[in-house]
């Protein structure tokens, strides 16, 4: 549990679970800053979006930072992060995922919430781009699940130096069940129709360029009307265009909670229990997670929300808590290292 300090206090008046998820696409003001975009090209012919912000010395602290379920580097809880890490004097690069930055990708397979694939090659990438930058990721909901299973696969071996996930799907079948609840069937009808339109630019993009092996791979996976469920997308999208057997093999697959014991990396988890995409019981007993972690598990948060403050003077405290970890958190590094 969090200490006094780390406590989230929800802003009066927006205690709710989804007043607190919905505060930030709905009435967060938006904010714009002066990134360089950079395409990176992937070995099987497709590319990332990345976008560049803060310090360009080649030894400052570089944060990758990834966004969830049919967000973008715009996101705003992405560009507040970004803007909160350049002002303490950290580099950050926002990650979009395939198809995620304003432009169709090029194959047929699309993001998902076990990628970790691409994240592994952005990775590469970066480090090698900055190799004296200390290097570190966060990533929210869906990228948050896909950093946690990258960092028990790669173990030892992780070339991160510390890591920050919040409200993440732990168990995505679990989660594929309760999104279908009560309110939250409002996100769940919002996630469908984004990810049909994501199918849908995929294929106008195919039919106008002429890509005709891309264009029956899709065409194959048949009719996209009369999916209402995310077992019903994944089922009929997700599984095929990936590589999975069906939506339970990708759930099973693709889950972080699967891979928490095996992170080596210095880890930090944010959750709220109002999270209204997940489950308490979907949540890691404290014997599944690595000594390397440690999870802070709010009483109040929503779904990507910490909204605190107040309703006139709002604040973001995942922009607050999340550098500051991240600092101490580079500080202990460095100081073993000296």
């Amino acid at each position: 549990m969090p200490t006094p300090d780390e406590r989230f206090i929800p802003a009066l008046g927006l205690g709710n679970p989804h007043l607190q998820t919905l505060w930030g696409p709905v009435w967060r003001k938006k904010t714009r800053l002066a990134r360089e975009r950079e395409r990176l090209w992937l070995e099987d012919g497709d590319f990332l979006d990345l976008d560049w912000y803060g310090p360009h010395e080649t030894d400052a602290p570089l944060v990758l930072v990834l966004h969830g379920l049919t967000g973008s580097s715009n996101s705003l809880y992405a560009v507040g992060l970004q803007r909160a890490l350049a002002a303490q004097g950290w580099a950050s690069v926002a990650l979009n995922w395939r198809g995620c930055s304003g432009e169709p990708n090029l194959l047929p397979r699309s993001y998902h919430s076990g990628a970790t694939e691409d994240l592994a090659s952005v990775v590469a990438h970066v480090h090698a781009k900055r190799p004296l930058a200390p290097l570190y990721a966060v990533g929210y909901s869906l990228g948050g699940n896909v950093l946690l299973k990258y960092l028990g696969e790669e173990g030892n071996n992780c070339k991160l130096q510390g890591a920050v996930a919040v409200s993440v799907p732990f168990r995505l079948d679990q989660c594929a069940d309760r999104i279908g609840q009560g309110f939250s069937k409002v996100y769940q009808a919002h996630f469908m129709r984004e990810m049909l339109a994501y199918i849908r630019d995929k294929q106008r993009r195919f039919q106008h360029e002429g890509l005709s092996e891309g264009l029956a791979e899709l065409s194959a996976l048949g009719s996209l009307e009369n999916m209402r469920t995310f077992w019903d997308f994944d089922g009929r999208v997700t599984a095929p265009l990936n590589g999975f057997v069906d939506a339970k093999d990708y759930y099973r697959r693709a889950s972080s909670r699967y891979f928490l014991g095996d992170i080596r990396t210095p880890t930090l988890i944010i959750h709220a229990i109002d999270d209204p995409f997940v489950f308490p019981h979907s949540l890691p007993d404290p014997d599944e997670l690595s000594s390397s972690t440690h999870f802070e598990l709010q009483a109040r948060g929503g779904h990507v929300g910490f909204v605190e403050g107040s309703l006139r003077k709002p604040g973001y405290y995942l922009e607050r808590r999340i550098p500051q970890w991240l600092s101490t958190a580079h500080g202990v590094g460095s100081t073993a290292a000296d």
